[in-house]
């Protein structure tokens, strides 16, 4: 016969998935002898078996549950319902992994007309036996009886006022009579029905209401948050009651072995005198330090301490306790493992180590590298009640305060003059760059997670959100609206682009917080990890910033973004707009050495690590300006100025414009097309990077520059841009007469590529998996359509399970990468891969990536440090022999 019921010493720490994470911490301090309540814990499986019989508890899970019931009254010398010596319990949810006040809780279940009596003749104290009844009613009625908690506190409110009173202890046992009498007409008003009085239907009747509520909207929202699995279901845990309200020698609170927003090795909590647990966390009444304790209660702090340090040492971890003194005795509620901030889940890492209480390996385990976000960027204070005005994509991380400004200049000429201020636009383009650069922040109405501002943002760790379509945007007007609010020009905003939130005014901002502490542990990474870790990179200021972060190279240099500035953009379009070779050429050796200043300046920041350049990969039309918008001056121009010499300019730009322009541009004429078709662009970057390793190397500095060829699908494309870059090297080394050592390899970023890496292979020293675009070629997914029109209705309806633009699709696309390196090492053994798609920053697709067999992940330099972090734990996880 199946168990569903276990008794707290039947069970155990290891037991977990059966007895939920409460349970299961429950039974193993009843194991080591800790003052524990007694008490059973209805298993997860019978949660599962509730919702496979159609919400109704299976007769053999009533059954055990009865059984356990006989057993602890027994244990404990009362019986549920007895009017004489009535037990009374407590029924609480407990899922697998901890998720605090998303589920129900019931407090004093028992507790009925009767036995209210006999726990007033019990313990001599009527005004607590009628204090507890009404606090059961309060919450059976809200967890039970869907009646909501606002008609009892509305209800207990009027009663203060009436009596003259300011807090809850003031009532004496007949003003709680009253208030039970009032309930109970709350009930009957919203139920039609009396409130129960038999105990064992008020313990079913409960049990069912903490099996829904693993269901509840709340409890769904948070297991989606934090991948939580919807499969697992709670426990309930039925515990015999202690009380803290039975006078001056009572209390209760919850405290942490460690401070959990700092990780200070000090007792950290809160307690109240005469109180039961709810009034702790419902800001009733003020707690205080746990500190305080000492002088109140001596012997129970000394014992409660005392507790602490043997849960820490028996745990291995900082732990959440809640705790009950009943008549000077101190009993333990509950532990686990206590949540707490990156910076004290750092500070408690190194710490635990340094005492000899856990290995290096386990602390790697202990952060998790999502959480390292927090330290490399400005963050809201968590202390700050948000007030959200609209939500976009989360772009890129941090947080930032300013003005708002709508036009780059304007940014440009306030952000040089001081001023902090957000540029909101609907979508920004290469023109808009000197203006990105000297604000805070930058918001979008469109444009997604892979747009013009979300790449540059990252790039340069600036906040970013994109696609916020709730707002309307009217740069005539310099304002924009939301529903009825409307935000002008100098309006202060403040976003979080973590999060995508928008909000009015100025909020608290914490700053970036890299310790020593955060050091070491990174250190403690790069002796277990092995797997490289290197940055997308596009300028030497970013380089810069990568290698600080501990980058071991750059394993993507976009070099279409070093077009963007806007003293180069009019040069750009002028090679674009050429309408021969011989004016093309003029406009690419004006690019030519300012090409070879940002390679210089790249490959001087990475002090001889290797550098990853990608030659030239986006459609050409992406440079000039936006066809609609030049088709309105067009316009305008024949209207108000038909014979000016800008009219037959801008019709000539559109005109080219029109030529460039592509149906699907994501799958048209870029990447090494462009290469194949003007191979003059593609030589003209080949001889920039050459032209600066040798000026480098001449000073006695190491370089060493790997040269990427975009968007390959057959071999003969790598094979005659291969040729191109060999001769151009030639050339070079002719001219300075420096050789430099050089490789050449490809992004795998079209399927075909990845199906036929055995032929590429043979002309490549290196793969890099482009993991955005095989993303959206494998999905057939256009990212920016994807994510502002459908994907998060896909992963809310659980169509798809994560984000795959996020999260590396590892049934699909990673099928691809597997097949990417097995098939170009058994071409090539020696085949170099790696990956620098955004996947190359994500815990998840880095473990993938190492159980593929890839050399290095490569992501943005502020994602550096969660990588080598991600690196460790993937390397400690998945041993190798």
């Amino acid at each position: 016969m199946q168990k569903f019921v276990y008794l707290f010493n039947e069970g155990n720490s290891d037991m977990k998935e059966l007895l939920g994470g409460k349970g299961a911490n429950l039974a193993e301090m009843t194991r080591i002898g800790l003052p524990v309540p007694y008490g059973f814990t209805i298993s997860t499986q019978a949660c599962n078996a509730y919702y496979e019989t159609e919400k109704t508890i299976p007769t053999i899970v009533e059954n055990q549950v009865l059984e356990a019931l006989n057993i602890l009254e027994e244990k404990m010398g009362k019986k549920l319902g007895d009017p004489e010596n009535p037990l009374l319990v407590s029924v609480r949810s407990g899922a697998v992994f901890s998720m605090p006040g998303m589920m129900d809780t019931i407090l004093n279940l028992g507790m009925n007309d009767e036995t209210v009596e006999g726990v007033a003749r019990l313990t001599n104290n009527a005004r607590f036996a009628y204090d507890s009844y009404r606090r059961f009613i309060q919450m059976f009625s809200n967890v039970v009886l869907q009646i909501d908690g606002f008609y009892f506190e509305q209800f207990l409110e009027e009663i203060r006022e009436e009596k003259g009173y300011t807090t809850d202890p003031e009532l004496t046992a007949e003003d709680w009579q009253e208030v039970i009498a009032g309930y109970k007409e709350i009930v009957i008003k919203h139920t039609r029905k009396e409130f129960p009085q038999e105990p064992k239907e008020q313990l079913f009747l409960s049990i069912n209401a903490v099996f829904d509520s693993w269901n509840n909207q709340r409890a769904i929202v948070y297991r989606r948050l934090n991948k939580i699995p919807g499969h697992l279901g709670t426990a309930v845990n039925i515990q015999s009651m202690v009380f803290g309200n039975m006078g001056n020698d009572s209390g209760t609170g919850v405290a942490f072995t460690r401070n959990p927003s700092t990780g200070e090795s000090i007792l950290y909590g809160e307690y109240l005198i005469n109180a039961q647990g709810e009034d702790v966390v419902a800001g009733i009444r003020t707690p205080q330090p746990i500190a305080t304790l000492k002088d109140e209660m001596p012997e129970v702090f000394k014992q409660f301490t005392a507790t602490c340090d043997r849960l820490e040492q028996h745990y291995l971890d900082m732990q959440d306790i809640e705790f009950t003194v009943e008549r000077g005795k101190l009993f333990i509620l509950q532990t686990r493992t206590g949540k707490r901030t990156a910076q004290a889940a750092i500070q408690i890492a190194v710490d635990m180590v340094e005492a000899g209480i856990i290995d290096k390996k386990t602390a790697l385990l202990r952060v998790d590298p999502d959480q390292l976000n927090q330290l490399l960027h400005r963050r809201i204070d968590d202390t700050f009640i948000r007030k959200q005005l609209a939500k976009g994509l989360p772009a890129s991380p941090g947080a930032a305060t300013g003005k708002v400004v709508f036009d780059a200049d304007e940014a440009e000429l306030l952000g040089n003059d001081g001023q902090k201020v957000i540029l909101v636009r609907p979508e920004t383009t290469p023109d808009d760059i000197h203006g990105i650069i000297a604000a805070q922040a930058v918001v979008t109405s469109r444009g997604g997670m892979t747009s013009h501002a979300a790449v540059v943002a990252r790039g340069m760790g600036k906040a970013c959100i994109c696609g916020c379509e709730a707002l309307k945007i009217d740069l005539k007007a310099k304002q924009f609206s939301i529903g009825e609010t409307i935000v002008n020009y100098g309006d202060i905003i403040t976003i979080d682009g973590s999060t995508g939130e928008i909000m009015l005014g100025e909020i608290p901002m914490i700053e970036p917080e890299l310790s020593d502490e955060f050091q070491l542990l990174l250190s403690w990474a790069d002796e277990v990890r092995e797997i490289g870790v290197r940055a997308n990179a596009d300028n030497p200021t970013d380089a810069k910033k990568a290698f600080e972060f501990g980058a071991g190279g750059i394993g993507l240099c976009r070099t279409e973004h070093m077009f963007m500035d806007s003293t180069r953009i009019p040069i750009v379009q002028k090679m674009i707009l050429a309408d021969n070779f011989e004016d093309r050429m003029e406009a690419l050796d004006q690019l030519l050495p300012m090409q070879q200043g940002d390679f210089e300046g790249i490959f001087e920041a990475m002090e001889g690590h290797p550098v990853t350049i990608r030659l030239l990969d986006p459609p050409l039309h992406e440079f000039l300006p936006d066809k609609e918008e030049l088709l309105v001056e067009v316009t305008k121009l024949q209207i108000l100025d038909p014979n000016s010499s800008e009219l037959k300019k801008k019709e000539q730009l559109l005109k080219k414009v029109r030529q460039l322009d592509e149906f699907n541009p994501m799958l048209g004429h870029r990447g090494c097309r462009l290469g194949v078709i003007y191979p003059e662009i593609y030589e003209m970057q080949a001889k920039a990077i050459f032209y600066a390793a040798a000026k480098l190397a001449d000073k006695g500095m190491e370089v060493k520059p790997e040269i990427m060829i975009p968007l390959v699908g057959h071999v003969n494309e790598l094979k005659q841009m291969r040729q191109l870059v060999i001769d151009s090297g030639e050339k070079v080394k002719t001219e300075t007469g420096i050789e430099t050592e050089y490789t050449i390899g490809t992004m795998i970023e079209i399927p075909r590529a990845a199906l036929t890496a055995d032929q590429i292979a043979a002309e490549a020293d290196f793969f890099s998996f482009g993991t955005n675009d095989l993303t959206q070629t494998t999905f057939g997914y256009s990212r920016d359509d994807a994510e502002s029109k459908f994907l998060q209705a896909y992963i809310e309806q659980k169509v798809l399970p994560e984000n795959p633009f996020a999260v590396l699709d590892q049934e699909g696309v990673g099928k691809l990468v597997e097949m990417g390196v097995k098939l170009g090492r058994q071409a090539k053994p020696g085949l170099k891969t790696g990956i620098c798609g955004e996947h190359g920053g994500e815990k998840s697709s880095i473990e993938f990536c190492y159980k593929t067999g890839l050399d290095y992940v490569s992501c943005s330099p502020y994602r550096v440090p969660l990588a080598r972090l991600a690196a460790a734990q993937a390397t400690i996880r998945n041993v190798k022999n």
